[in-house]
């Protein structure tokens, strides 16, 4: 495990929250078309990073 950085569990949990709120706010169709353009920018070694600062508001006390 690695220490720096959240356990693999932490991840799928905050992936699932933000799953559960991409459908909540525009529907399955957009979460999973969201999913699949992330994991294609990650199978071609696109950056991900923090084009966007600030566009999704994160939770207070998360």
């Amino acid at each position: 495990m690695n220490q720096q950085y959240p356990s693999k569990e932490q991840f799928f949990e905050r992936l699932g929250a933000l799953t559960d709120a991409m459908i909540a706010a525009y529907g399955k169709d957009f979460a999973m078309g969201a999913m699949i353009l992330a994991v294609r920018f990650v199978a071609e070694g696109k950056p991900l990073g923090d084009h966007f600062p600030g566009v999704i508001p994160e939770k207070v006390g998360a």
